[in-house]
């Protein structure tokens, strides 16, 4: 029975262990893009927005606005659009609208009064919504009249002069991609929203730009960029395969050796998810997309002849990058039984200096996200203690996801099929502004929720834990513990206060 117990032991360290280093190799690669990303800034070129004058001159643009059930942001989201400050004779919009509810007969009332105002716009509809997004934008490409596709996701706002400031960098005809970065209309609405804003502000600072700026792969956002119409064609179209078709035609189009363009400057408007069903499967089709693309492009980017061997090493951890949340929930996981082991088997004490490389991990990111934070808000004293606290707050929320956000890896990984939910967009820009009553939430709690609130109390017996084990008891993960317990306790209570 001991030999048993002993193999089980060895199992345990080693998924342990090799998680932990999947999670540290990560890190150093972060490390890497802020060094690239500290570069780049010492070289940024300058803003030469687009001269309208000689119309000869002016590319067609077509604006391709895919949209499912939008009923409470399409009034905004065309008025936007009609805002543009780009020759009419240029322009064109396509709603690529897939809606199955009251929301089209608004949209067609709508577009009827751009029409009339001489807005070159069409509600698009299809029988069926094959492909979901993909198939969409796929289907709006056969009729589109556009050199260039710009596209946004109904829940963004783009300034009048976003075309102006991003159609001139297609100043070399390698260039098929131009994204600009998200700004958040709520970043302050809740603890919710203030998490994923400093999330997806690292993305498009230290990785969009660490990435770019050296010639690695980055990817389109799937909203607020732009598309030369030859690239899409060229890199084989839409594929409606996996849940991000944004980062699946990114991969295929730079494979075909096109060049993407990151604007950091430029910045588009747009509303983040006020409850946590919107977050779940925003982060569900994220993570898991992520991991499909995984398989369906890593031996494609191996096979690239003439890739460099620093673009693979990104290419790899970008593709892997949803994969982190499956390492952070084993290394929880498991790493109570690693207490119970390191206090019962005293001659493997030596392995578990391999915990630290956690605590090292940490300091990584800590410090990363700082070089970040502090070129936005300043560097002082004050500032210092909001970071710290935003960030252990965040550290802790992204903790209490990586069950849900694991099982969507997971799936991405196995190859099991889903269809695209979208995240509902809830017109949310102040305070003031409410999500209850809004249709679009479900009124079931996800089922994820009670493993979650279990997860908490698994956790809550970790730190237990750490005062029994052994004579004087151990503490080295009890911080660990108690952010693995805050995490997941405060995403199953989030999961009943935010239900509709």
């Amino acid at each position: 029975m001991e030999h048993f117990w002993l193999n089980i032991s060895f199992l345990v360290m080693g998924l342990y262990a090799l998680s932990l280093l999947l999670v540290f190799f990560y890190s150093l690669a972060q490390l890497h893009l802020l060094f690239n990303y500290k570069k780049a800034q010492k070289n940024k070129p300058e803003l030469t927005p687009l001269a309208t004058s000689d119309l000869a001159k002016v590319p067609y643009v077509t604006i391709q606005l895919p949209v499912f059930n939008e009923l409470y942001v399409m009034e905004r989201l065309l008025h936007c659009i009609n805002e543009i400050e780009y020759p009419r004779e240029r322009l064109e919009v396509q709603v690529l609208d897939d809606s199955t509810d009251e929301s089209v007969e608004l949209t067609q009332s709508l577009v009827a009064k751009l029409q009339k105002g001489g807005l070159d716009i069409v509600q698009i509809r299809r029988k069926d919504r094959v492909g979901f997004k993909a198939g969409a934008l796929k289907e709006g490409l056969k009729t589109a009249k556009g050199e260039f596709i710009a596209i946004f996701d109904a829940d963004f706002l783009p300034r009048p002069d976003w075309l102006l400031k991003t159609v001139p960098h297609f100043d070399s005809p390698e260039i098929g991609v131009v994204q600009t970065r998200w700004e958040h209309l709520n970043h302050d609405y809740s603890v919710l929203t203030k998490v994923q804003a400093f999330a997806l502000d690292a993305h498009f600072t230290l990785e969009q730009v660490g990435r770019n700026s050296e010639g690695h792969f980055i990817n389109f956002n799937g909203t607020a960029g732009i598309w030369r119409k030859e690239t899409i064609i060229d890199a084989g179209n839409w594929e409606g395969d996996t849940l991000t078709e944004d980062l699946d035609l990114s991969y295929r189009a730079q494979l075909k050796n096109w060049k993407f363009k990151y604007l950091e400057d430029v910045h588009t408007p747009s509303e983040l998810p006020v409850v946590m069903s919107a977050i779940r499967s925003q982060q569900f089709r994220w993570n898991k997309g992520g991991a499909e693309n995984y398989q369906k492009m890593i031996k494609r980017v191996m096979g690239k002849e003439g890739l460099p061997l620093a673009t693979r090493f990104h290419s790899v951890l970008h593709l892997l990058n949803s994969t982190m949340f499956l390492n952070v929930l084993v290394v929880g996981f498991l790493s109570i039984p690693m207490l119970y082991i390191k206090n019962e088997w005293g001659h493997l004490a030596w392995f578990f200096k391999v915990s630290s490389l956690f605590i090292v991990s940490t300091m990584i990111f800590f410090y990363c996200y700082w070089e970040l934070y502090r070129r936005q808000y300043g560097s002082g004293i004050v500032q210092f203690f909001e970071y710290t606290r935003t960030f252990f707050t965040f550290y802790t929320v992204a903790m209490g996801f990586s069950f849900h956000n694991a099982l969507a890896v997971l799936e991405g990984h196995r190859g099991k099929r889903s269809e695209f939910v979208r995240t509902p967009k809830f017109n949310i820009q102040t305070l003031k502004d409410s999500w209850k009553n809004n249709k679009y939430i479900p009124k079931k709690v996800h089922k994820n929720t009670i493993v979650e609130g279990l997860l908490s109390l698994y956790f809550l017996f970790g730190m237990y834990s750490a005062f029994v084990v052994g004579k004087e008891g151990d503490f080295g993960l009890f911080p660990f513990h108690l952010l693995l317990f805050l995490g997941f306790g405060f995403i199953f209570v989030s999961s009943f206060r935010t239900q509709g």
